[in-house]
């Protein structure tokens, strides 16, 4: 089996696109909010978050040209949410989860 590491390499691989970053990055937290909504029964909003949601990631791959990641397998729908918390966590400390972890010098901007 896979380790996280390979899927979130591959899964980084699929998605250079800037636009498609964007569309995954709110995209995939409002499918979430949409699962939770529906759960607290607030269903109209709630589908109305999910389909909007899938909606922007799969205009994200139209744009990027290729088909989206869960297509390969049913992991990539755990892959990724977590791909989005690394954006995230690299918007907000301003470096890469690979350089942070690592020793070796900074790259230039």
């Amino acid at each position: 089996m896979a380790k996280i590491a390979e899927y979130m390499t591959q899964y980084e691989h699929e998605h250079h696109n800037g636009w498609n970053r964007a569309l995954h990055a709110i995209g995939i937290p409002v499918i979430f909010a949409g699962i939770v909504l529906l759960a607290m029964t607030k269903w109209q909003f709630g589908l109305m978050c999910f389909i909007g949601g899938w909606v922007m990631l799969f205009l994200g791959h139209r744009i990027e040209g290729n088909n989206p990641a869960f297509f390969q397998g049913p992991v990539y729908f755990l892959v990724g949410p977590l791909w989005v918390a690394k954006e995230i966590k690299e918007l907000f400390t301003g470096k890469p989860r690979s350089e942070a972890e690592s020793s070796g010098p900074a790259r230039g901007n």
